[in-house]
């Protein structure tokens, strides 16, 4: 004997209280912490930090002094004073925004340096010289540099011992390890 399938049974409507937490909840929209919320972008402006670069180029054409260290942060200072970015979200925001800055101008000073190692090594090989590769060497000590960086920047979180602190702090030391790197590739201190 085979059966019917049975039909399902017809939907029950909802409650009106369940109706009502619908019509509220369409209403609120939807409810995430404003911790969750993605942040608005720093209201970041280079221009501090690039103008005090230059001029430390301009006072010191030789590249040799390290006064040009203390460009490092001065625009992320100047974004944090800017209304609503005093908390721990907007300035590390302002922080990464100059960790940025500096990783740009790192990437592109590591570029020309390479490209300077490579014909290097080519005019070396040419002359049949048995010296250590510029590239490899050049390659090398950046890869020691990152590990170097993440290592100090850790270590400076570990200070904060899970403080809100941890996380400016943190981005505060790739700022400056970061900028440091991006001076020495731009050929700061070589002479």
């Amino acid at each position: 004997m085979t059966r019917e399938p049975r039909p399902h049974a017809p939907r029950q409507p909802r409650s009106r209280r369940a109706s009502a937490r619908l019509l509220l909840l369409a209403l609120l929209g939807p409810a995430v912490p404003a911790w969750a919320q993605a942040p608005l972008p720093a209201p970041f402006d280079e221009s501090a930090t690039a103008s005090c670069v230059a001029q430390a180029a301009a006072d010191d054409p030789a590249r040799a002094g390290h006064a040009v260290l203390d460009c490092a942060g001065r625009a992320a200072r100047a974004c944090i004073a800017k209304p609503g970015q005093e908390n721990t979200e907007g300035m590390v925001a302002c922080l990464d925004a100059e960790r940025r800055y500096w990783d740009a101008r790192l990437n592109a000073a590591y570029v020309r340096q390479s490209a300077a190692a490579r014909r290097q090594d080519a005019e070396m090989a040419s002359i049949r010289a048995t010296v250590a590769s510029m590239e490899t060497s050049l390659r090398a000590m950046q890869r020691a540099w990152i590990a170097y960086r993440d290592a100090a920047c850790r270590h400076e979180q570990a200070q904060w011992m899970g403080g809100t602190g941890g996380g400016p702090a943190t981005m505060s030391c790739h700022v400056h390890e970061t900028a440091r790197q991006a001076l020495r590739l731009e050929g700061w201190w070589s002479h």
